[in-house]
Parts: C-alpha cells; sequence; structure tokens
C-alpha cells in the first residue's frame, strides 16, 4: 500500500474519532441539561448525507464534507443559520432557555474532552511503548551548532550538561527548549574537557525562526562513510562502506562536519587518506562537478535507551508531557503571525504528513493526540462560529447580565465562518504550492 494512502486512512480514522469525541462532549451536557439535540453529525451534510438515521429526537448521520462535524442543540444561533427557529419563542428544552452556567458547560465540553483524550493517549502511548531517552554523554562527539547558536558561544564537539540547571532526558530536546520555551542558561562540557555555561538571550526563539536555523544543534557524526553512490568518484577508486576518513589533503579530519568543510562546491584533484580494518589506505581522486565524492555519512552510531513504566508512572509523566505539547504549541503559536510563519501554514496536507508512512499504532496514537490538543486550543480561540466565540459570548452575559441579541449573534457566526473558511482555504493552498513548487 503506498504511504499516501496509509497517511490518508490514518487521517481520516484520526479526526473521524476526534470529532466523534468532541460532539459527544457538547451532546452528553446538553442531554443532561434536558437540552434537545436535533442532529449530531461526522463531517458537514451539506445539501445531503451519506448516511442518516433518526433515533428518538436526534438525527444521527455521517456528511460527504469532511471538514469536521458539529451537533445542532436547539434554540442555539450556529453553523446551521436555522433563523426560523430563533424567531418562535422560547421552549424550556431550548440552549437559550437554560441559564448561563449551563449553556457554559455544554460549550466548553467539546473542547475538555479533546484536551483530556490528548492527556489520556500520552499516559497510555508512555504505559505500552515506554519512553526513549539519550543522556548527553551518549553523544561521544557531542553537538554541532549551527552559525545563529555557535555566536552565543556554544562551539563543535560541546555536550550539553544542563539547561537552567536541571539534566534533559533527552539531549536533542535542547532545540524545542530554545525555539519554544524560556532558557536563560546552559551549561556546557567543551571537547577538551573544560567546563562553561552560556547565558541565552530571551529572544533566541525568534532568531532561530527568522533565520530558519530550525534545528540549531544536531550531533557530530564520526568521518565514517555509510554508503557510497555507484559509479560515483568514491566508488571508482574503491571506498567502502565503514572507511574512516583521517585526512583530506594534509588536514585532520575528526568528524564529518570537518570533511564537508574541507570539500569545495566545484571539481577539483582530492587526496584522502582512509582508515580500513586498522589500516591507513590513501586514495586520489577528482571530485564531481558539485565538489563532492559521492558518500553518506554513518548516523546509527548512538541509540536511544528505552525505559519501562509503571501505570502510576505513566499517568504523571503522560501529563506532564500534555502539558507541555500544549504549553510548547501555544508558544509556537506566535510565529504565525509573521510573513515566513503564515507561509508554513498547512492545511490536511500538513496534518497527513504527521502521520507515519508505513503503518505503526504507536506513530498513529502520538499523532492523533497532538492533533487532540490542537484541536482543542483551536477551538477555544475567541472566534464566532468556534466554541470558543460561543464562550467568548456566554462571558459577557454572565459578566453584564445582558445576552448579545439575536441579529449581532448571527452576524458575527457569520464573519467567523467566513473567516475560518479563509483560513482553511489559505493552509490547503500553501500545502498546495508546497506539493507543486518544493
Amino acid at each position: 500500500m503506498s504511504p499516501f494512502i496509509v497517511k490518508a486512512v490514518q487521517l481520516l480514522l484520526s479526526l473521524s474519532l476526534l470529532i466523534i469525541l468532541h460532539e459527544l462532549g457538547h451532546f452528553i451536557p446538553a442531554r443532561i441539561f434536558k437540552t434537545r439535540v436535533e442532529k449530531f453529525f461526522l463531517f458537514f451534510d451539506v445539501k445531503f448525507a451519506l448516511l442518516k438515521k433518526k433515533i428518538g429526537e436526534t438525527t444521527y448521520g455521517i456528511g460527504w464534507l469532511p471538514l469536521g462535524g458539529y451537533v445542532k442543540i436547539s434554540g442555539m444561533i450556529d453553523e446551521s443559520m436555522d433563523k426560523e427557529q430563533m424567531l418562535q419563542p422560547p421552549k424550556p428544552w431550548e440552549f437559550r432557555s437554560k441559564p448561563a452556567w449551563q449553556r457554559l458547560i455544554i460549550m466548553l465540553g467539546g473542547v475538555t474532552v479533546n484536551l483530556i483524550l490528548g492527556f489520556l493517549i500520552y499516559m497510555m502511548i508512555l504505559f505500552v511503548w515506554g519512553k526513549y531517552t539519550l543522556a548527553s554523554e551518549d553523544l561521544p562527539l557531542g553537538l554541532e551548532p549551527t552559525p545563529i547558536v555557535s555566536q552565543l558561544g556554544f562551539e563543535t564537539g560541546d555536550q550539553i550538561l544542563s539547561v537552567d540547571g536541571e539534566s534533559l532526558e533527552n539531549v536533542l530536546d535542547i532545540n524545542k527548549y530554545f525555539l519554544l520555551r524560556e532558557v536563560n542558561e546552559v551549561r556546557v562540557r567543551r571537547k577538551n574537557g573544560g567546563l562553561a555555561t552560556i547565558y541565552i538571550p530571551d529572544d533566541i526563539g525568534t532568531q532561530i525562526f527568522e533565520s530558519g536555523q530550525m534545528i540549531p544543534f544536531v550531533p557530530v557524526f564520526p568521518a565514517m562513510i555509510d554508503s557510497v553512490i555507484p559509479n560515483s568518484p568514491a566508488s571508482k577508486i574503491g571506498l567502502l562502506s565503514n572507511d574512516k576518513i583521517l585526512s583530506l589533503n594534509g588536514n585532520k579530519i575528526s568528524s564529518w562536519s570537518d570533511f564537508k568543510n574541507n570539500m569545495t562546491k566545484d571539481s577539483k584533484e582530492i587526496d584522502l587518506v582512509v582508515e580500513r580494518n586498522q589500516s591507513a589506505i590513501s586514495f586520489s581522486t577528482v571530485t564531481r562537478g558539485d565538489g563532492t565524492l559521492g558518500v553518506y555519512p554513518k548516523t546509527d552510531f548512538f541509540s536511544f535507551e528505552l525505559e519501562k513504566l509503571s501505570l502510576g508512572e505513566s499517568i504523571v509523566e503522560g501529563f506532564d508531557y500534555g502539558y507541555w505539547t500544549l504549553r510548547d504549541y501555544i508558544a509556537q503559536f506566535k510565529y504565525i503571525f509573521t510573513p515566513k510563519g503564515a507561509s508554513q501554514l498547512g492545511g490536511f496536507g500538513a496534518i497527513g504528513n504527521m502521520f507515519p508512512s508505513q503503518w505503526d499504532w504507536k506513530g498513529f496514537w502520538s499523532s492523533t493526540a497532538l492533533i487532540s490538543i490542537i484541536l482543542a486550543f483551536m477551538n477555544i480561540l475567541p472566534i464566532p462560529a468556534l466554541d470558543g466565540g460561543h464562550v467568548m459570548f456566554l462571558f459577557y452575559e454572565i459578566v453584564t447580565g445582558r445576552k448579545p441579541n439575536d441579529k449581532f449573534m448571527e452576524y458575527a457566526q457569520m464573519f467567523g465562518f467566513f473567516l475560518l473558511l479563509s483560513l482553511v482555504l489559505y493552509a490547503n493552498g500553501n500545502d498546495i504550492y508546497r506539493a507543486i513548487f518544493t
């Protein structure tokens, strides 16, 4: 099965699960408060539905437009824009007849379910599959900084000892910390064994984002060949997998970065010394037109440690992971309001690419948990037509003691609907542009 189909199936299954549970978050408190629910739909049934059946007072169904789902609650101005119902006198079973606190609980139900679901999935992932850690000492050659963080004082070969006084379970999380969290100081061990404390400016995340150097630290790879491209200069002179490059044109090579830095972008004659079976062998050749030999580096020289967790530990660490996932997502949201961030917005294509290209339950549930938390946050934004818009008006009513009039609510709902439609079209347009031109 093609990777596209695998991702599409996972996306459809994940969204269907999340939408149904989100709408149940509205449906259940509505029924508890004896509020009539006229429709419960997965996807939108514009003009017609693929499947529907009325049970009691509620019509359940599946629409053809997979942009979400909805419950239609009697006496509520929502995406159905049922103006005729709102012209009738309020009925006891209608949303508008219920106390403001009950309406608030009904509107917060979907977001609450998505948030709880995301946290629960993370807890179960940790319980079933455990967690992977990577200590700083597991990267014997340390980290290589990009120019944006090199100017702060980081050097190739640095090992991260602590961030604001705390060690990292996964040292590669330093990238996430710099981009999304507040970091004041980093303690490192230098390649020569010395120690240093590096102080981090408040705007380092913005600097990294604007520079495009989104992964400011990568492991230093040894100068060892993993594979050789057939018919390349490396292949013709007999370079082999696991050959370790010792020198290039007389310059000592300690890492793959050293090797790349000593190459040029143009074709030239080079002299290599490599170690093979504990012997040094010399080679001479001419590089390709772009200055490359046709070799790839060995990158599997380190491995993550798997740590199994008890149920109690999984609950605690799953909650912590869910909290930081939500907080990190909120932190990166500020970048969307920049020209560069807006250009990176994605729609269903970007969401689909979050899933693994081969069916993997851990990958599926990890992506589903992240999407659930994202949906919770996005839905609570104070935009009319979203749950957060209704909540905003309900808080206004609770504070002032006055309801916004129906005409205002209709216009607000229309504005919110067209705003969301524009964002959906823009985000999916970005996906199409990237698919064609990148």
